[in-house]
């Protein structure tokens, strides 16, 4: 029979499941239970699960079901095969009957399933009777997990006095065991600490507030939270976690003084600003809820100030105002204090504020003298006698024993008093005479000291101011320059002038312009009545020959008490123009008839001193020309003595083949004396010659070539290339050569007569030798 043709029926054996074909089966509690049959589809069989629960373990291995094909007819001619995960090593199956064995023991949460596959087959054929089928055992889970709290311990915050009901924080527990089966998985929560004023929801885990708590009562709270399995059965693992929670702070409390009443001093001495002392209220709450601000009610708010101290909230009072204690010994004040952050919730609880009295003594003090006024005005007229009275100042002693003051002036010039003071009354005095135009104010510094006590001293400012009298008359404010042409015309404005007055005018000043009688017809004043005047010419035409300057007697007039009256000169200068004024020529025209030049006798004089300077240019020019020397006369005087360098590297001291270092050495050099040629009369016979003697003359060639043999010859020498410099005479000097060498032995045997030829700076040499000459013969 093929078997795709038979379809045989292969029966799973399922623990713990109603069937309708049954088999006797063992289970793991030997009970005997049924199994169901499977449904056919065709070639294939589908099964309904296997189950086997884990942690199960027995001595032999334990059965969990069975497979058997409807043709199985029991004569063991069918062999059961199973393959797939585990089979073999944890599963293995009877071959003869399809019984399935567990071997091991399982644990779900490694590994809650197995696929696996069955076929039966025939023994004699080895051939399969039906196709190869896969069916699943699944691991049955046992509540071998305890639940954990993977997130504990728990930390959470939660505000005093929160309602009823008011959620603090939700707490979860894992369990490990399979949730889709029974209740391994299934968790309670539960309070084991922290009633009555915590709950906690039994499925969530939500921790709740039961009542209002008070962070100053208690402000941390210890709960301990325990999750369950299996719903709190019996026999139920058990996990706990704990939670701490923190209360946090509100405004619920006002501040309150420590005291009703504060008890303070201060010295009626003491500058503003002093510290009087300190008050505090407390405030149960912390943060910024304990925030507090001190302040002041009454009328003694404007002599004494609070402050708040932001570290610790201190109320510190400080003086806002001198006091006396002659003028008043006590002060009571009225100190508040109110939270700076409030809370509405709570206004209705009361004023988050407090009061106290704070009562004040003021210390007398031995106190310096008091002036009636700090800054005193006083005025004197200028010029008053010295003596005289400016004013009076006056001090006290404060103090009840009131001490006599003594009074002086402080003196910052010692060497220039223009006051005194009388030490008893204090009336101030003159010492001299003021002037306003020097000074208009003067400020001294008068103080006061207590005779019984001389450190106690104090002072006042005066400000006198010197009254102006009118004495000083007006005058030009600056020296005018006032030109007139020679073709003026009758009429004509020449300058504008005003006036000056150094004394002051409570009206303004006013000046009257007028020229002074005298018999000069030639220019008028105008008095333009707003403190200026114009000159104006009375007649046409000047002449500089005539007169070249005019002098104005002008005078001002100022409108003081008595009025007083100056005379200003004013200088007219006569121009050679025709009506415009050019002053630089104007200026340059008077300048030169102040000398009596005319502008002849100037351009002659400064052609003179032109000439002059030209002069004595040249003759400078020609002596440094003179003073030069020839560049081979200085390298001659520079080179008497040769100084050698040269590169030649020795063997060390012991080295004395390499030179002779006797040539090097100092000593006195022996030359062979050879007769001087007599070169005299050459010199002096081709001084003419020498004029055009350069590089390629025949002399000059054959005077290198002496010396460059002379050089050669010289035994003395050292043993290495040395520079010779001679001087030879050049085409400079159109004298010729002035040198003593080129003389006779006798001066007599010489003649001087080119001396004449050599021009007029020479002709005094020239007689002195001519006549020398003359007197030797």
């Amino acid at each position: 029979m093929n078997s795709s043709a038979l379809l045989p029926l292969m029966v799973m054996l399922v623990q713990l499941q109603p069937c309708s074909l049954s088999m006797q089966n063992h289970s793991a509690q030997n009970t005997h239970q049924s199994f169901p049959a499977v449904r056919r589809v065709k070639r294939g069989w589908l099964w309904e699960p296997l189950f086997v629960t884990e942690e199960q373990t027995s001595l032999a291995p334990l059965y969990i079901g069975q497979l058997k094909s409807d043709l199985d007819k029991q004569d063991g001619n069918l062999k059961y095969v199973l393959t797939g995960e585990g089979a073999g090593s944890i599963f293995y199956i009877d071959e003869d009957n399809g019984k399935i064995y567990v071997t091991q023991k399982l644990d779900r949460e490694k590994k809650p399933f197995y696929t696996l596959r069955a076929q039966a087959i025939n023994w004699s054929t080895k051939l399969p009777v039906e196709p190869e089928s896969e069916f699943i055992i699944k691991v049955r889970d046992v509540n071998d997990h305890e639940p954990q709290f993977l997130d504990g311990p728990y930390v959470a915050t939660v505000p005093e006095m929160s309602p009823e009901g008011t959620s603090v924080i939700q707490v979860t527990a894992t369990d490990g065991d399979d949730p889709s089966y029974g209740n391994s998985a299934r968790l309670i929560y539960s309070l084991i600490q922290g009633q009555p004023y915590f709950s906690v929801e039994p499925k969530t885990g939500v921790i709740r507030m039961v009542s209002q708590m008070d962070r100053e009562t208690k402000d941390q709270y210890l709960v301990i939270i325990q999750a369950k399995d299996m719903v709190g059965q019996a026999g139920a693992f058990s996990a706990t976690a704990t939670v701490t929670i923190n209360l946090s702070d509100i405004n619920d409390n006002p501040p309150k003084f420590q005291q009703r009443l504060y008890y303070m001093s201060v010295s009626e001495e003491a500058p503003v600003g002093t510290t009087v002392g300190k008050v505090f209220a407390e405030d149960s709450d912390i943060g910024e809820n304990a925030v507090m601000n001190y302040s002041i009610e009454g009328d003694s708010s404007d002599v004494f100030d609070v402050i708040t101290n932001n570290e610790t909230q201190e109320g510190i009072i400080l003086l806002k105002k001198s006091v006396d204690y002659e003028s008043k010994r006590r002060y009571s004040l009225l100190a508040k204090v109110v939270n700076q952050y409030i809370d509405e919730r709570f206004l209705k609880e009361g004023p988050f504020e407090d009061k106290t009295i704070v009562k004040i003594n003021v210390e007398d003090a031995d106190e310096p003298p008091v002036f009636a006024s700090e800054n005193y005005m006083m005025e004197i007229v200028e010029g008053a006698m010295s003596g005289s009275l400016v004013g009076t100042v006056t001090a006290r002693d404060p103090d009840d024993d009131e001490s006599p003051v003594r009074y002086s002036i402080v003196q910052s010039r010692p060497l220039k008093r223009l006051f005194s003071i009388n030490e008893h009354n204090g009336t101030i005095i003159t010492t001299k005479p003021l002037d306003r135009e020097t000074a208009s104010w003067h400020n001294i510094t008068v103080t006061a000291t207590e005779t019984r006590n001389p450190e106690k001293i104090s002072e006042a400012n005066v400000y006198i101011q010197v009254l102006d009298v009118n004495d000083n008359a007006p005058e030009f404010p600056k020296y005018y320059e006032t030109f007139v042409c020679e073709n003026a015309v009758v009429g004509q404005l020449i300058q504008t002038v005003s006036a000056v007055d150094q004394d002051d005018s409570a009206v303004g000043h006013h000046f009257n312009f007028s020229l002074e009688p005298t018999n000069n017809s030639h220019f008028t004043v105008k008095d333009n009545q707003d403190n200026t005047a114009g000159i104006f010419t009375r007649k046409s035409g000047f002449r500089r020959q005539e007169q070249f300057f005019f002098y104005l007697p002008i005078l001002i007039q100022d409108n003081g008490t008595p009025p007083l009256t100056s005379t200003n000169t004013l200088t007219v200068t006569v121009c050679d123009c025709d009506t415009e004024v050019n002053t630089f020529y104007c200026r340059y025209g008077a300048f030169m008839y102040s000398l009596g030049l005319s502008t002849e006798a100037l351009v002659a004089v400064l052609a003179c001193i032109l000439i002059l300077l030209v002069f004595f240019s040249a003759i400078v020019t020609i002596r440094q020309q003179q003073k030069k020397k020839s560049p081979f006369s200085e390298k001659m005087e520079e080179f008497r003595e040769n100084i050698v360098s040269y590169d030649d590297e020795g063997g060390g001291e012991e080295d004395t083949e390499a030179f002779d270092i006797s040539a090097l050495r100092t000593r006195t050099v022996m030359r062979t004396h050879k007769p001087r040629k007599k070169v005299t009369s050459e010199i002096h016979s081709l001084y003419r010659q020498s004029l055009q003697v350069g590089p390629d003359s025949a002399i000059f060639r054959q005077f290198i070539a002496e010396k460059l043999v002379e050089a050669n010859t010289d035994p003395t020498v050292p043993p290495y290339d040395s520079l010779q410099t001679y001087a030879f005479e050049g085409t400079a000097s159109l004298a010729g050569s002035l040198s003593s060498l080129g003389s006779n032995t006798s001066d007599a045997d010489q003649s001087y007569d080119y001396l004449a030829d050599w021009g007029p700076h020479f002709k005094q040499l020239a007689g002195m030798y001519t006549s020398h000459r003359s007197t030797g013969d």
